[in-house]
């Protein structure tokens, strides 16, 4: 639940959802580029306590 807390904020996080099961927190990212997102999970998202391992998964709209 902190680490909840701790995200749900940060910059160009669009939502946060706690989990049941293998994951326990899924957030989406929007910005204006992949570049923009990876920067905001390297140097925001996995900074934070209690993060163990993040998988960045990609979306577009077609």
């Amino acid at each position: 639940h902190e680490v909840y807390l701790a995200v749900k904020d940060m910059a160009h996080v669009a939502d946060a959802t706690l989990l049941f099961g293998d994951h326990d927190l899924i957030v989406k990212l929007e910005a204006e580029s992949l570049a923009t997102i990876a920067k905001s999970v390297v140097e925001a998202i996995r900074q934070v306590p209690g993060i163990i391992d993040t998988k960045t998964l990609a979306g577009a709209e077609l």
